[in-house]
């Protein structure tokens, strides 16, 4: 791992290969490297493959109290500056999907294409109110609890078929590492609204989903899809919320397509 200052926080990341840079976003629960570990290693052929830790999870500082979405698209935004990694592909799942789009709001020059990875349009913009608010109370709760309540209430909802030993053993031990103030914040932030960029985004998107989430259905994505002009939707079959661990080589494959149009 690797860090740099942004804005006062210590932000973690892991850097792999060379060529067109691709920047990675985790979702609410685990970290950068753990997440994509199938991209990190598989895509760094072609591509400068970088996966953040969020201010508030693995090796990243903890936010100031009140950090909230548009802060975490600004420190992404000095993060990219940083490291000069200039119109990346910037790939979020599921919050970091939810960031993707917030980034492409206030900084909408930054990034040259979005994948947008078991997403929603932040909570309040893709699920009922009931439930958007019913889980983030169960995130302030978890947030206060241990480790292994964590894992337990969250685990379950990540993939939808079995996956190796190995890697459930290596995303719940990412999980079970969450700071109780970042993951606040990153649950508030994951609940806001962002459904007023949708229309606005003006760089080419792709939209993967498993058939199988039961987080992120697959109705959200094809909300999402009607929403972003010339976005396009590919879907895993037999695969849940964290697809791009359950199905890296679909997952790769159809990235590493869109990457290739750009010639």
């Amino acid at each position: 791992m690797e860090t740099v200052e942004v804005d006062g926080l210590q932000i973690g990341y892991e850097r792999a290969g060379a060529g067109p840079a691709v920047v990675l976003l985790h979702g609410y629960v685990g970290d950068g490297p753990t997440t994509w570990r199938g991209q990190l290693d598989e895509l760094s052929d072609e591509f400068t493959v970088v996966a953040w830790d969020a201010p508030g999870a693995g090796s990243s500082s903890d936010p100031p109290e009140g950090f909230g979405l548009d802060d975490y698209a600004d420190c992404l935004a000095g993060f990219l500056a940083r490291l000069e990694l200039r119109r990346p592909c910037v790939v979020g799942l599921s919050f970091g999907g939810i960031l993707a789009l917030a980034l492409q709001r206030r900084h909408s020059g930054v990034a040259d294409r979005l994948v947008l990875a078991s997403a929603y349009a932040g909570w309040a913009g893709s699920l009922p109110a009931d439930v958007a608010e019913q889980r983030l109370r169960q995130a302030l709760v978890l947030a206060d609890g241990t480790p292994e309540e964590f894992v337990a209430a969250l685990s379950p909802t990540m993939f939808f078929s079995a996956v190796p030993s190995d890697t459930a053993k290596r995303f719940d031990a990412s999980m079970r590492a969450f700071h109780p103030t970042g993951f606040r914040a990153m649950a508030r932030a994951s609940a806001e609204d962002v459904r007023d960029v949708l229309p606005g985004i003006d760089v080419p998107t792709l939209l993967v989903y498993g058939d199988g989430d039961v987080r992120a259905p697959l109705a959200i994505a094809e909300a999402l899809q009607a929403s972003i002009p010339g976005s396009r939707l590919v879907v895993l079959p037999g695969v849940g919320h964290v697809c791009n661990v359950e199905a890296p080589d679909e997952f790769n494959a159809a990235v590493r397509a869109f990457l290739d149009e750009r010639g």
